[in-house]
């Protein structure tokens, strides 16, 4: 795990909500008037880290929720030995550390893939948010209900699908999922996902998590190439995962 530790968010929002670099993508629903005067309020900054400094830590209590502004960050738990498995990916647009809001203590950690700017807001005006905007209420309900889908199309790949399943499906979610966010320039997508890290995403061992991904390549479904990801085929990836190719509908931004 790193040693690196979160900072105090900065006082001053740099970046006002009704200026979100995000509000411009197709990816995410508008606020109303009201939602969007509330929210100028509810954000009370920014963190800026660096790669590899912890976000959450397993365990811990934390005052404050996050959204992903830019940059990339990753969900794990470690076992006592030092094993980790990464639950889950957080990109821009995506929301950090409601568990640890509603149960008081988080069940994993999280940790900067990528330097990453958060958008921060206070828990304790979270019940807020719900008593006064029920329309708001709904998408945090709706970025919970989510991240418990992807969880459990991860658990789905590790529990059964085969080694070429798995890792193609990874990489087709993590795609799209970035070109939902704005990502990817003319289908290539920087990738700052090492096969270390894919590996404990899939459950395997770093030696056949690169063996699979040297079987997958024969696919010409995709490239990757150093910190570059380019999907020829999203329908072809899906394939090679057994799954159906990812939705294109609107989704929520807090």
């Amino acid at each position: 795990m790193s040693s690196k530790r979160a900072t105090k968010p900065k006082p001053k929002v740099q970046t006002p909500c009704d200026r979100c670099p995000l509000r411009g993508l197709d990816t995410f629903r508008d606020f109303t008037p009201e939602e969007l005067a509330f929210m100028l309020e509810f954000k009370s900054g920014e963190l800026v880290l660096d790669a590899g400094t912890s976000i959450l830590h397993e365990g811990s209590n934390s005052p404050h929720l996050y959204t992903v502004l830019s940059g990339w960050a990753y969900k794990y738990k470690t076992l006592p030995d030092g094993r980790r498995q990464v639950l889950n990916y957080a990109l821009p647009g995506d929301f950090i550390g409601l568990q640890a809001s509603i149960f008081d203590v988080s069940s994993h950690s999280v940790e900067a893939l990528t330097d990453v700017v958060l958008c921060v807001f206070p828990r304790e005006r979270l019940w807020d948010l719900f008593a006064r905007h029920t329309g708001l209420a709904f998408d945090v309900t709706w970025l919970g209900a989510h991240e418990e889908n992807i969880l459990g199309d991860f658990l789905v790949s590790v529990g059964k699908r085969s080694a070429t399943e798995r890792v193609a499906f990874v990489l087709l979610q993590l795609f799209a999922r970035a070109r939902q966010a704005g990502l990817v320039k003319n289908g290539a997508l920087g990738f700052p996902v090492t096969q270390e890290l894919l590996a404990d995403t899939v459950g395997f061992s770093l030696v056949h998590t690169n063996k699979t991904l040297k079987r997958l390549r024969r696919s010409k479904a995709f490239t990757w190439q150093g910190p570059t990801l380019e999907v020829a085929s999203e329908d072809k990836l899906a394939e090679l995962a057994s799954t159906s190719p990812p939705g294109t509908g609107r989704r929520p931004l807090i």
